[in-house]
């Protein structure tokens, strides 16, 4: 029996070791798929034509000079990625006249922190820091867009749009009554939020929601961070995928200006 429990704590041991250097070799692994960019860290910089600022678990751009329009973007980052991904998207609304807020999720939204009510908070708060704009377009990326979808359904002043980017959201509750102009953009090789998903849940949508799908975009092109574990190959550049995706947010704050 001795020898019996002696083997029985080797091998706990031994797996103890092994699920370390594993959970190890994740976060690392992680890390570097989910972090932004050299280009988006540049898109975060205030320079003559666009002012950027930080708040409180958030990001504001502005155009620099003239008057700010009056309707804004409110843009939740994707889960683990770092927020900084979407500067680039950011930055271009902001050039179009358009004030953007760009919310990271917290704890990178692990460990509850794309769950309940803090994150939904966060983003209020920021727009209260944003007093003169009236009219706001919601939208995220991936699990951003789920964030995105409980900000519309909880309800908020001033809401005028939503943008779901590469997200089969909203699942769990149905936004098919929703006056808001909504649009969602996927693109056709998304390893992470495929196609048939976003099929499957088309009916808890409104039927006038505009369908924008990027032939050959995958998940991580949405954001500018490296290749996420999951995803397949993008067959078309991170800049054409990107052109599509924020021309399809621009139309939507120019929609909901009107």
């Amino acid at each position: 029996m001795s020898r019996v429990r002696s083997a029985w704590r080797v091998i706990r041991r031994v797996w103890a070791v092994v699920g370390s250097v594993a959970l190890v070799g994740f976060i690392g692994w992680s890390y570097i798929a989910f972090r932004a960019t050299d280009e988006a860290v540049a898109a975060l910089a205030s320079d003559t034509r666009v002012s950027v600022a930080r708040g409180d678990g958030y990001w504001s751009f502005q155009r620099a000079g003239g008057k700010p329009a009056e309707t804004g973007l409110l843009f939740f980052a994707g889960s683990m990625v770092d927020p900084v991904a979407y500067a680039p998207i950011a930055r271009a609304a902001a050039l179009a006249g358009f004030p953007v807020l760009l919310v990271e999720l917290p704890y990178r939204g692990v460990f509850g922190g794309a769950d309940g009510g803090e994150v939904i908070a966060r983003g209020r708060s920021a727009q209260q820091q944003t007093p003169g704009v009236s009219k706001w377009v919601v939208a995220g990326h991936s699990r951003g867009g789920e964030v995105a979808t409980r900000f519309v359904f909880h309800g908020a002043p001033g809401l005028a749009g939503l943008v779901l980017v590469g997200t089969s959201h909203p699942r769990d509750f149905s936004l098919a009554d929703t006056k808001l102009k909504v649009t969602k953009v996927l693109g056709t090789n998304d390893g992470i939020s495929p196609l048939e998903k976003s099929e499957k849940n088309r009916h808890l949508l409104p039927a006038t929601t505009r369908w924008v799908v990027i032939e050959g975009g995958n998940h991580s092109q949405f954001g500018w961070y490296r290749f996420q574990p999951g995803d397949h190959f993008a067959s078309i550049g991170r800049d054409q995928q990107q052109a599509q995706a924020i021309a399809a947010i621009i139309d939507a704050l120019q929609s909901a200006a009107h």
